[in-house]
């Protein structure tokens, strides 16, 4: 039986050498952090994993290093989207191979919004892979879709291998609301995304798991645990103390998770391969800052 998704399921970043090469051994020390951290399940490779910049012979090599490092205590989602369905396909077997059962895919933006024409281009993929479970992500634009809620729910009506929404376009909270009020019992589940910046609202509406960067995993679980509980108002306390943090990495992305990791010990190089906003002094001056407040490094390391 698959298991459900809930909780923190952080998107893994890439590490890189100082010469550009995909770091193993970082690699490895991240999937553990996260575990250590108490995530729920971990998703490589994504977005915030750079995924467009790796070659598929880096994306094997990761993602089975993930799945060897959780050896089987949380579930992997891997990312499977491409711009063709033959590609997603492909991915998803590759996945598959390596006992993972829940694939993440964003239609490409060459198919549209009609929900017909993404039925087609997701019906072919779950055709050809009945074992796994679909992560139908939206994301904004301009790198998403932006699909609308209505679009959403006639989707998954249509195809009940799409298990799960992850749902990040700008505002989510009215579309989680919309799909989980109107979507088929075959949905198990609407997740967040945007980082963990409006995680409150996600779970108030009824999203069961959220999707952040994983520099600061030990936090989200942290929210997700008193807000699965009913400790609204610790959660909001622990929320409050992240924002700031949340909010610079909504502008510097992988960047700054890597600079937070690097600054933790978990990994050495912080080099980035997809297009992102360099960290100046005064930026690197802010992040450390809040770390600081956070707990997570010593005033005098700062």
């Amino acid at each position: 039986m698959v298991a459900h998704l809930k909780g923190i399921l952080p998107v893994l970043p890439t590490p890189f050498l100082a010469g550009g090469r995909i770091d193993e051994a970082g690699m490895k020390r991240l999937v553990m952090f996260a575990l250590d951290r108490g995530v729920d399940g971990v998703v490589f490779p994504g977005f915030a994993s750079e995924v467009e910049t790796l070659d598929a012979t880096e994306r094997a090599t990761l993602l089975k290093i993930v799945v060897d490092a959780v050896t089987g205590r949380v579930p992997v989602v891997a990312g499977a989207s491409a711009a063709d369905w033959h590609e997603v396909v492909e991915h998803g077997r590759a996945a598959f191979a390596l006992g993972i059962r829940h694939l993440m895919v964003q239609p490409p933006k060459s198919v549209g919004t009609d929900a017909q024409a993404l039925i087609e281009f997701l019906g072919r993929i779950v055709e050809e892979l009945p074992e796994v479970e679909i992560i139908l992500q939206n994301a904004p634009a301009p790198r998403g879709s932006d699909l609308s809620p209505e679009a959403i729910v006639e989707i998954v009506r249509a195809l009940p291998q799409i298990t799960y929404v992850k749902e990040e376009t700008l505002p989510a909270g009215p579309a989680i609301s919309h799909i989980i009020s109107h979507a088929p019992s075959t949905l198990k589940g609407v997740i967040g995304g945007g980082g963990a910046r409006y995680i409150l609202d996600e779970y108030a509406r009824g999203a069961t798991a959220a999707m952040p960067a994983l520099e600061i995993a030990e936090e989200h679980v942290a929210i997700d645990r008193a807000l699965v509980a009913g400790r609204k108002a610790e959660a909001r306390q622990i929320y409050v103390r992240t924002l700031p943090l949340l909010v610079l990495q909504a502008v510097y992305r992988m960047r700054l998770t890597k600079y937070v990791l690097a600054r933790r010990g978990v990994i050495e190089g912080v080099s980035v391969r997809a297009p992102t906003p360099e960290l100046d002094t005064a930026a690197i001056a802010d992040i450390d800052v809040n770390l600081v407040e956070l707990g997570l490094v010593a005033a005098e390391a700062a």
